[in-house]
């Protein structure tokens, strides 16, 4: 394994990423194109990648890495894996994009019908943001009410409703709201806090016959993983049947990854809608959102709610998206078997490292999620998370990045595991946890 040195303590190391990021931050503002991608927060330089493979990465400077972040969730494979780029390829000589159907979207869309639990109908859309703000807009058209209600710290795209009190980015950056996000389009979005089931229920009995739809991340991942408590939500889809609000479950994150179902599978939850990202796309540029039907059809054509998009069903992607669902669906999903244990090894070294450390921090995991959290656990909300020490998180990701692993550059991101983990990746990764750890 390759020794990586910190961008700030050894610039020469880094000299492609400093001089890339130097001119991008006259063409680009800030000079990335998502406020994740920013080191800022760490006080750091953010590296270029120039390629991928399997568990790892490569910079501009050809150091190499060990990738815990996986394009942020989608590479459950891993990157590049053969049998996705093999179907890539061959749809590659075929076309790129058509702006029209192809019998590709036909095959995705019965895939995700036929693996997830109560899904009668989809629609492709190009991002995880569209999505949920597809949703959204389906569900106050189907139910003709006007609110809706978020939780404090869930992050579901940056559409303006969706921002208040948002996670990921928006935690890191310590923005509070945003600009260009007018009163008028944040003044129908009500803020819970999550796992709390009674500031929902006053919510619902404030607002009575106003509340849409209750969106919600089912294993919360933009503030870090905090998993859901018990009967959490259940109790959100009987407040959703008592008041007549949809119950959507934003499984951009979740689904595929927690369970071939998604978290309705593992949960046994049934949401009215659900919301997915570029895993269905095997990390090609994608989303979907899908429900029952009665729901569902009420979008245009087939009824009067408006959603469009011109690179929606784009060819490479469904492509990418067949073969992705297809691999993990092999074996009866046997990948999960082996993702859950990679998890249940990595949740052990990190709380093993913490331990030996003798510092304040807690691990918290689901299934190949995880989060090492810089303060005293559990971390069961955003008032908890916040309470995280994010100038030790700083020191801790730049000696991560010195010993040869990339992971989010943010206290409230998760670390994703992926089949192509081996178990020496995860083992050399808590070593070095612990190395980190004893020097904070």
């Amino acid at each position: 394994m390759d020794q990586i040195t910190d961008l700030n303590t050894n610039p020469d190391k880094r000299k492609n990423s400093v001089s890339l990021f130097a001119k991008a931050q006259g063409l680009i503002p800030g000079g990335v194109n998502s406020p994740v991608r920013a080191f800022g927060s760490v006080a750091a330089t953010p590296v270029f990648y120039d390629r991928a493979e399997g568990a790892y990465i490569f910079d501009v400077d050809g150091n190499k890495y060990i990738d815990f972040i996986g394009s942020w969730g989608p590479m459950i494979l891993g990157h590049r894996p053969p049998a996705v780029m093999q179907a890539v390829e061959q749809q590659l000589a075929k076309g790129t994009s058509y702006g029209a159907p192809c019998e590709a979207e036909l095959v995705l869309a019965e895939l995700i019908t036929n693996l997830v639990p109560n899904i009668d109908m989809v629609r492709m859309v190009s991002s995880g943001t569209e999505a949920t703000m597809s949703a959204l807009r389906l569900a106050r058209g189907f139910t003709k009410r006007e609110k809706i209600i978020k939780f404090e710290g869930n992050y579901h795209g940056h559409s303006d409703a969706l921002l208040v009190s948002a996670g990921s980015g928006v935690a890191t950056l310590s923005i509070p709201g945003t600009p260009g996000v007018t009163e008028g389009a944040a003044k129908d979005t009500l803020v819970a806090r999550y796992n709390d089931l009674d500031s929902v229920e006053q919510l619902l009995a404030h607002n009575k016959d106003q509340v849409a739809a209750i969106i919600v991340e089912p294993i919360a991942g933009n503030m870090g993983l905090v998993p859901p408590a018990k009967g959490f939500h259940e109790g959100l889809r009987a407040l959703c049947d008592e008041f007549g609000a949809l119950l959507i479950f934003d499984e951009v994150i979740s689904g595929f990854r927690a369970a071939l179902g998604g978290a309705q599978e593992l949960l046994n939850i049934k949401a009215d809608l659900v919301t997915y990202g570029k895993i269905i796309g095997g990390g090609f540029p994608v989303g979907c959102f899908a429900g029952r039907e009665e729901i569902m059809k009420c979008l245009a054509p087939a009824g009067s709610v408006y959603q469009a998009g011109t690179l929606s069903g784009n060819p490479i992607a469904m492509t990418a998206g067949i073969a992705t669902l297809t691999e993990l669906a092999k074996d009866g999903g046997a990948v999960y078997g082996r993702l859950n244990a990679k998890g249940a090894l990595l949740e052990q070294g990190l709380k093993d490292a913490v331990a030996a450390a003798g510092i304040e921090a807690c691990v918290q995991r689901m299934g190949s999620l995880a989060t090492v959290f810089f303060t005293q656990g559990p971390v069961t909300d955003w008032q908890s998370a916040s309470r995280s020490d994010t100038d030790q998180f700083s020191r801790y990701f730049k000696l991560m990045l010195e010993a040869g692993f990339i992971i989010a550059p943010s206290q409230y991101e998760c670390l994703f595991v992926s089949d192509a983990h081996t178990e020496a990746d995860i083992t050399a990764f808590t070593d070095a946890v612990k190395a980190a750890l004893s020097e904070l």
